[in-house]
């Protein structure tokens, strides 16, 4: 199941002019955009494997690439076009952790190492995934997120690069970027995320769908390449 060219277009376009809109928080995915380094690709369904093996071999030229010409700001959006009327959020959470879960089998399968700098644990709190030796989170958007700055017409997965944040530390960035989001994002909302925390504190996992959980939430993911793994 192909999307015509067209469609493509389309959608990639209103990713664009989603993340443009001034009241849109992400001041990173603005950067990115502006800059050309928001890399859009437009699959089918989030619900099936269909584009798996395109949509890992597009994480593996990202982490290469990045490696090769390490810089901020560089995110890669996968949207997918099918309509999907009836996904609330836990549908979304699920299909987005059986589309993660896919692409890291791959990976272990192409016996790619995994980043050596985070966890493959989700529930250690230096948990990241891993694709290509590269360290990635996951922001999840879909037009039923309870949060404003995730809600888009399509499903949309943004991988981000784990590397990039440490940098912004490094370069005594993070935090200002941060506080802007998060201000930005109240503004938007009218009320905090109550799911964002700091890599180190707590797992990201929990994040990455958008959806408020509590703490008994257990991420269904393992990754193969999990030293802990029984």
């Amino acid at each position: 199941m192909l999307v015509e060219a067209d469609d493509a277009a389309k959608w990639k376009d209103e990713f664009e002019t989603f993340v443009r809109d001034p009241a849109f928080p992400c001041v990173g995915a603005k950067s990115a955009l502006s800059r050309g380094t928001l890399r859009i690709v437009v699959c089918w369904s989030i619900e099936s494997a269909w584009d798996d093996v395109r949509i890992h071999r597009e994480l593996l030229d990202w982490a290469f690439r990045y490696r090769e010409e390490p810089g901020l700001f560089r995110s890669l959006a996968v949207i997918f076009a099918k309509p999907e009327q009836t996904m609330d959020e836990p549908r979304f959470e699920r299909a987005m952790w059986d589309r993660i879960q896919s692409l890291a089998d791959k990976d272990a399968w192409l016996e790619q190492p995994y980043d050596r700098r985070v966890s493959a644990d989700p529930d250690d709190p230096h948990f990241s995934l891993s694709f290509g030796g590269e360290g990635f989170f996951v922001v999840g958007l879909h037009p039923a997120a309870s949060r404003p700055a995730r809600r888009f017409a399509r499903p949309v997965l943004v991988f981000n690069l784990h590397d990039q944040f440490e940098q912004l530390r490094t370069d005594g960035r993070y935090e200002t970027i941060r506080e802007t989001i998060l201000d930005r994002d109240e503004s938007l909302a009218g009320t905090v995320n109550p799911m964002l925390a700091r890599h180190g504190e707590k797992s990201e996992a929990a994040q990455y769908s958008g959806r408020v959980v509590g703490p008994d939430w257990k991420c269904p993911f393992s990754d193969k390449r999990d030293a802990k793994r029984p």
